[in-house]
């Protein structure tokens, strides 16, 4: 098993050092569930188009963009591209982020901050009729390296 990358051989945490790796082309493809009431699933999917996923979208394109004032230990990155797409099911809703930068360092926890916030995003806008929603299944689902 390898070791923890943010923490030294004393325990102390530390930022990862990427100051000789190469800059490469990256990508990451994270998801979020919502899981929720059919009903609720139906009225989301019956609101006009661009009213609760717009919302969502923006605040996961605004997460990914701040990731690194979120999570202590990850590297301020410019990012290239952010994609936030939402699909209802039955009773889901599937987040699906993909971020992608050209750096020395990967995208996953942009990708995987974006999901998220997203998902707590509809989460936040349809309690009111469900309290029984769920985050679920945050996941990173595929990263890319490629040299530029």
């Amino acid at each position: 098993m390898s070791k923890l990358s943010h923490v030294t051989e004393a325990g102390d945490v530390r930022m990862v050092d990427v100051g000789d790796k190469p800059e490469s082309r990256r990508r990451a493809v994270a998801r979020a569930r919502l899981r929720m009431a059919p009903e609720t699933a139906t009225r989301l999917r019956d609101l006009p188009k661009g009213d609760a996923f717009a919302t969502a979208q923006v605040a996961g394109i605004m997460a990914a963009k701040r990731t690194s004032e979120l999570i202590p230990l990850c590297h301020p990155l410019a990012l290239s591209w952010i994609d936030v797409s939402l699909s209802v099911q039955d009773a889901v809703v599937e987040i699906v982020a993909t971020v992608e930068t050209t750096a020395q360092t990967g995208v996953e926890m942009e990708a995987l901050t974006a999901a998220s916030v997203a998902a707590l995003t509809v989460y936040d806008m349809a309690k009111a009729v469900d309290k029984g929603m769920s985050v679920t299944d945050v996941a990173l689902v595929e990263k890319t390296k490629e040299p530029v």
